[in-house]
Protein backbone atom coordinates (compact mmCIF):
# COMPACT_ATOMS: atom_id res chain seq x y z
CA UNK A 1 0.00 0.00 0.00
CA UNK A 2 1.43 3.27 -1.29
CA UNK A 3 -0.38 6.23 0.86
CA UNK A 4 0.10 9.71 -1.22
CA UNK A 5 -0.89 12.59 0.80
CA UNK A 6 -2.54 15.54 -1.50
CA UNK A 7 -3.88 17.32 1.50
CA UNK A 8 -4.40 17.06 5.17
CA UNK A 9 -8.12 15.56 4.72
CA UNK A 10 -7.37 13.67 1.18
CA UNK A 11 -4.55 10.96 0.12
CA UNK A 12 -4.56 9.02 -2.47
CA UNK A 13 -3.31 5.35 -3.63
CA UNK A 14 -2.56 3.10 -6.68
CA UNK A 15 -4.60 -0.20 -6.35
CA UNK A 16 -5.44 -1.46 -2.51
CA UNK A 17 -6.78 -4.46 -1.20
CA UNK A 18 -9.45 -5.92 1.17
CA UNK A 19 -6.52 -6.87 3.56
CA UNK A 20 -5.19 -3.23 3.56
CA UNK A 21 -8.25 -2.15 4.95
CA UNK A 22 -7.86 -2.51 8.92
CA UNK A 23 -4.01 -0.56 7.90
CA UNK A 24 -5.98 2.80 6.25
CA UNK A 25 -8.38 2.55 8.94
CA UNK A 26 -5.59 2.52 11.90
CA UNK A 27 -3.73 5.41 9.90
CA UNK A 28 -7.19 8.12 10.66
CA UNK A 29 -8.99 7.76 7.37
CA UNK A 30 -12.94 7.63 7.52
CA UNK A 31 -13.83 6.79 4.05
CA UNK A 32 -12.30 4.87 1.20
CA UNK A 33 -13.23 6.34 -2.60
CA UNK A 34 -12.86 3.76 -5.21
CA UNK A 35 -11.87 5.26 -8.36
CA UNK A 36 -10.77 1.60 -10.45
CA UNK A 37 -14.01 0.47 -12.13
CA UNK A 38 -14.84 -3.38 -11.18
CA UNK A 39 -13.97 -4.32 -15.23
CA UNK A 40 -9.90 -3.39 -14.60
CA UNK A 41 -10.14 -5.47 -11.42
CA UNK A 42 -10.35 -9.23 -10.39
CA UNK A 43 -13.35 -10.18 -8.18
CA UNK A 44 -11.65 -10.12 -4.96
CA UNK A 45 -10.39 -5.94 -5.65
CA UNK A 46 -14.43 -5.39 -7.15
CA UNK A 47 -15.97 -2.50 -5.44
CA UNK A 48 -18.28 -5.12 -3.74
CA UNK A 49 -15.53 -6.83 -1.89
CA UNK A 50 -13.79 -3.81 -1.21
CA UNK A 51 -16.82 -2.42 0.42
CA UNK A 52 -17.00 -5.51 2.61
CA UNK A 53 -13.72 -4.94 3.86
CA UNK A 54 -14.30 -1.46 4.60
CA UNK A 55 -17.03 -1.93 6.15
CA UNK A 56 -15.77 -4.66 8.48
CA UNK A 57 -13.14 -2.18 9.15
CA UNK A 58 -15.31 0.34 10.33
CA UNK A 59 -14.73 2.27 7.05
CA UNK A 60 -17.13 4.29 4.94
CA UNK A 61 -17.06 3.18 1.40
CA UNK A 62 -17.85 5.06 -1.76
CA UNK A 63 -17.56 3.38 -5.51
CA UNK A 64 -17.20 6.51 -7.87
CA UNK A 65 -15.39 4.58 -11.13
CA UNK A 66 -13.43 6.99 -13.22
CA UNK A 67 -12.25 6.62 -16.89
CA UNK A 68 -11.22 9.37 -19.36
CA UNK A 69 -14.91 9.10 -20.52
CA UNK A 70 -16.30 9.41 -17.24
CA UNK A 71 -14.34 11.97 -15.97
CA UNK A 72 -17.87 14.53 -15.96
CA UNK A 73 -18.84 17.15 -14.37
CA UNK A 74 -21.35 14.93 -12.31
CA UNK A 75 -18.75 12.53 -11.28
CA UNK A 76 -16.67 15.58 -10.50
CA UNK A 77 -19.26 17.01 -8.45
CA UNK A 78 -19.52 13.21 -6.57
CA UNK A 79 -15.96 12.58 -5.89
CA UNK A 80 -15.59 16.21 -4.18
CA UNK A 81 -19.38 15.35 -1.75
CA UNK A 82 -17.51 12.69 -0.96
CA UNK A 83 -14.53 13.81 0.14
CA UNK A 84 -16.22 17.20 1.99
CA UNK A 85 -19.03 15.41 3.25
CA UNK A 86 -16.53 12.65 4.98
CA UNK A 87 -16.01 12.82 8.65
CA UNK A 88 -12.27 12.51 8.49
CA UNK A 89 -9.33 11.89 6.01
CA UNK A 90 -10.53 10.40 2.61
CA UNK A 91 -8.25 7.84 0.99
CA UNK A 92 -9.18 7.35 -3.18
CA UNK A 93 -7.68 4.58 -4.86
CA UNK A 94 -7.12 3.61 -8.68
CA UNK A 95 -4.80 1.58 -10.50
CA UNK A 96 -1.85 4.39 -9.59
CA UNK A 97 -3.70 7.20 -7.78
CA UNK A 98 -3.80 9.68 -11.14
CA UNK A 99 -7.22 9.00 -11.43
CA UNK A 100 -8.19 9.89 -8.15
CA UNK A 101 -5.98 13.25 -8.41
CA UNK A 102 -7.39 14.14 -11.32
CA UNK A 103 -10.70 13.66 -10.00
CA UNK A 104 -9.42 15.92 -7.12
CA UNK A 105 -7.68 18.66 -9.04
CA UNK A 106 -10.82 19.25 -10.98
CA UNK A 107 -12.78 19.49 -8.45
CA UNK A 108 -10.63 22.57 -6.75
CA UNK A 109 -10.47 23.99 -10.38
CA UNK A 110 -14.46 24.23 -10.42
CA UNK A 111 -14.19 25.62 -6.74
CA UNK A 112 -11.70 28.36 -8.29
CA UNK A 113 -8.31 27.25 -6.87
CA UNK A 114 -5.68 28.56 -9.52
CA UNK A 115 -4.32 25.97 -11.68
CA UNK A 116 -0.85 27.14 -10.15
CA UNK A 117 -1.82 25.50 -7.03
CA UNK A 118 -3.62 22.79 -8.44
CA UNK A 119 -0.88 21.31 -10.15
CA UNK A 120 2.37 22.21 -7.20
CA UNK A 121 -0.31 20.45 -4.67
CA UNK A 122 -0.09 17.45 -7.14
CA UNK A 123 2.97 17.92 -8.05
CA UNK A 124 3.97 17.36 -4.20
CA UNK A 125 2.58 14.12 -4.05
CA UNK A 126 4.16 12.59 -6.92
CA UNK A 127 1.59 13.24 -9.65
CA UNK A 128 2.25 15.36 -12.96
CA UNK A 129 -0.73 17.11 -14.38
CA UNK A 130 0.72 19.65 -16.03
CA UNK A 131 -0.77 18.27 -18.83
CA UNK A 132 -4.49 19.24 -17.18
CA UNK A 133 -3.42 22.99 -17.61
CA UNK A 134 -5.54 24.36 -20.17
CA UNK A 135 -8.39 22.39 -18.48
CA UNK A 136 -8.01 23.35 -14.78
CA UNK A 137 -7.45 27.22 -16.15
CA UNK A 138 -11.30 26.69 -17.19
CA UNK A 139 -12.14 26.06 -13.91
Amino acid sequence: MELRQVTPRYSVSPQITPEDMPAIKAAGFTRVICNRPDSENPAEWQAEAMSAAAAAAGLDFVNIPLTHQTMTPDNIDAQTAAMTEAEGPVLAYCASGTRSTVAWSLGRASEGMSADEILTTAAKAGYDLSGLRPRLEQG
